[in-house]
């Protein structure tokens, strides 16, 4: 995995400890300085199931993380590597998630593209 970046140290710092899903779900929401309730109906989950998934008590699926980055207007690529991450963790398995975006691939040469008629 690369070198953290200078807003993730932030976000570290802030928190306390190494940045989670939980986490970041938790300073996006103190940021727009929203209360539980309203950022919990702004991803369509319970007040209770927030408030777990911000103190780590529950994890995220890399559906729902790549969803709330969307509806955030977040990049994908973080929320699910640190899901991804936390299932990595819960399972005891040692390894680093990373996650990048595919590259977009070239067109082969000499292929034309069809117009439909």
């Amino acid at each position: 995995m690369s070198s953290k970046s200078d807003a993730v140290r932030f976000l570290e710092g802030l928190t306390g400890g190494p940045l989670t899903i939980g986490r970041l779900i938790q300073s996006i929401r103190l940021g727009e300085e929203e209360s539980l309730e309203q950022f919990a109906s702004k991803l369509s989950v319970s007040r209770a199931n927030l408030s777990d998934i911000e103190q780590g008590r529950r994890g995220v699926s890399l559906e729902r993380a790549a969803d709330w980055a969307e509806r955030l207007g977040y990049d994908q690529t973080q929320f699910v590597e640190l899901a991804l991450q936390a299932q990595l963790d819960a399972a005891g398995i040692e390894l680093r998630a990373s996650v990048t975006k595919p590259r977009a691939r070239a067109k082969p040469k000499g292929t034309r593209v069809r117009r439909a008629s």
